[in-house]
């Protein structure tokens, strides 16, 4: 359920509305991707977020299961040296979006939160955004 192609888009969390307006709506936009997980065993991931032109992240993260819980993706995600990521890393934590019983042509997704762990091009650590993710599969 989780290995695969999934596309990834987080959003600054500014309540203002936008009105209508696209620019104000584009602009929240904190980053976009795609993630493609792997799950070398149930409890584990791996993968990548490549962003295009070279911004690529390489995951690592954790599949948490609980009998009164829902699935938790606990991953963190680090910059390559030698590329514009160089230095990055960033922590996600997200959980399948809920599964409609009678939704129609329902995507799964997966729904969370990223921090900036680290700083880099001027940017301070702990910038927080929301993220969906919509699997291609």
């Amino acid at each position: 359920m989780i290995a695969g192609l999934w596309t990834y888009r987080s959003y600054l969390n500014d309540p203002a509305l936008v009105d209508g307006d696209p620019a104000k709506a584009l602009a929240l936009i904190f980053g976009e991707g795609v993630f493609s997980f792997e799950t070398p065993t149930p409890e584990t991931l791996t993968g990548t977020l490549d962003m295009g032109g070279g911004y690529v992240l390489d995951l690592e993260g954790q599949v948490a299961t609980s009998a009164d819980e829902p699935v938790v993706l606990i991953i963190n995600g680090y910059g390559r040296d030698g590329t514009p990521t160089a230095g990055w890393e960033y922590d996600y934590h997200c959980w399948p979006g809920y599964a409609w019983p009678d939704g129609v042509d329902q995507v799964p997704s997966l729904v969370g939160t990223v921090v900036r762990a680290k700083p880099h091009n001027g940017e301070p650590a702990g910038v927080v955004a929301s993220f969906i993710a919509v699997s291609q599969s």
